[in-house]
């Protein structure tokens, strides 16, 4: 019998550590190779860390919510092999636990003698009764335990993952809508939220707060009073943090896209057939936007205190929102790099797995500009805040189909064009207007001088 310290695995080159999000396994429980143990979660990607030895989780290091830096041993996995078939890929130094570096092989034996009869405990009934041979990964399982859904009720769910496997935003959907609450009740155990009234509000307010394992909707008397996800509350520090650093300065420029309109719509469906991906406006958008930043390369830069680094790489974020109403930006890596295809099949993978929380942590990271598309949801423009430490960050428009005046050799007349605002947000400490402006007008002059002849 040896101990293998499980360590939180590098995630991509700029991550240095993670916040445990969720233990999947409790001490005692039996591990397979590669079976997820818990998950964690940087700034925008949740991620599962899979076991990579086979025995008995004897001991946590660390807690819910607790910030892990990579490389630290986070669980320790008794097993049958020997410490040289197990020795993990990197090296680091000893465990600093109070209580798990020095414990006897005694103790370690009690502790697993304990875990067998535990694990060998009659299990719950809901998940008992059930004969399902359908595949749940542990995450699905572990949440429909908390929550108290049985294994039968497991079977009804639609699955959206390989093979119809049900994934944790498919059981999570499901407990949203409401099903199944009347049947049976949550097992997990909760600790009723402390209200009390507000002795400074003017009308009944009320103060609540959150039980360590968190509350999602409860009602008080103005209203329901819904706490903030983990991914908002990130949000929503980078956003205050990027206010207060940066001085933000807008330009915004009208694009005339009716040559841009006319060629997608003549070359969609040949597109769609031949490479079996949609051509959406969004890679047009962004290979303008990667020849600008080619053309003006002090765009393509990050300010760290009073230091500018100019960027070699030009990686393009691409801001998505998600099915909870938060937002990611998946990063087009070597944007300047891909044709159209290319860019359109990155770009649709990329928003693809977004949506499906299956985002890389290494995809989130080393991005050197952001674009956001807030035409999708009608907006003509906005002003984006900018993703830092980047200084500039270009929100494209709903495209409307708007009169205009054309000027032409034999004079000036109306005609309907269509039409699309780019509003361009940078940092006035080390952009000026000109730059700021000349670089949103590289973007629109390209768009503007669209091909409509072009091969793609």
């Amino acid at each position: 019998m040896s101990k293998f310290e499980l360590k939180l695995p590098r995630m991509g080159e700029s991550v240095a550590e993670a916040t445990l999000t969720t233990w999947l396994k409790e001490v005692g429980d039996t591990i397979e190779l590669d079976e997820p143990i818990f998950e964690i979660a940087t700034d925008k990607v949740d991620s599962e860390v899979p076991s990579e030895v086979e025995g008995v989780l004897v001991e946590k290091l660390f807690d819910v919510d607790d910030v892990i830096k990579v490389g630290d041993t986070v669980a320790i996995i008794e097993t049958e092999q020997s410490l040289e078939a197990v020795k993990p890929p990197v090296k680091s130094a000893p465990v600093e636990a109070s209580n798990g570096a020095e414990e006897s092989a005694a103790m370690v034996e009690e502790t697993v003698n304990i875990a067998k009869e535990s694990v060998a405990a009659p299990v719950h009934q809901a998940q008992k009764s059930s004969s399902s041979e359908r595949f749940y990964s542990p995450l699905v399982k572990n949440i429909a335990k908390q929550e108290g859904v049985s294994v039968a009720e497991l079977d009804t769910i639609d699955g959206t993952g390989n093979d119809g496997r049900v994934t944790k935003n498919d059981i999570l959907a499901y407990l949203e809508s409401g099903k199944g609450k009347e049947v049976v009740q949550p097992v997990a155990k909760t600790v009723a939220p402390e209200v009390k009234e507000s002795p400074s509000a003017s009308a009944k307010t009320l103060e609540i707060k959150s039980s360590a394992n968190g509350i999602g909707a409860k009602e008080g008397a103005d209203g329901e009073v819904i706490q903030m996800s983990r991914m908002g509350k990130l949000i929503a520090k980078h956003m205050v943090d990027s206010v207060s650093t940066s001085a933000h300065v807008q330009s915004f420029i009208e694009v005339d896209v009716t040559k841009i309109v006319t060629w997608r719509n003549k070359v969609k469906n040949a597109f769609e057939k031949r490479e079996g991906e949609k051509l959406t406006f969004t890679p047009i958008f962004m290979e303008a936007v990667a020849k600008a930043l080619k053309k003006y390369p002090l765009m393509n830069i990050s300010l760290v205190g009073d230091t500018v680094i100019k960027k070699k790489n030009i990686n393009i974020g691409m801001a998505a929102a998600l099915p909870d109403g938060n937002l990611i930006v998946p990063v087009i890596k070597n944007a300047d790099q891909l044709n159209l295809v290319g860019m359109a099949k990155v770009i649709n993978d990329l928003a693809s797995r977004a949506r499906d929380n299956k985002l890389k942590p290494d995809e989130v990271q080393d991005g050197t500009y952001t674009v956001t598309n807030v035409g999708t949801f009608g907006s003509v423009f906005g002003t984006p805040i900018i993703n830092q430490p980047q200084v500039g960050i270009l929100a494209l428009g709903a495209i409307r189909k708007i009169p205009s005046v054309i000027e032409t050799e034999e004079g000036d007349f109306i005609g309907i064009r269509s039409k699309m605002y780019l509003s361009h947000s940078y940092d006035h400490r080390v952009v000026n207007g000109a730059l700021g402006s000349m670089f949103a007008k590289a973007v629109a002059d390209y768009l503007e001088a669209w091909d409509v002849n072009r091969e793609v």
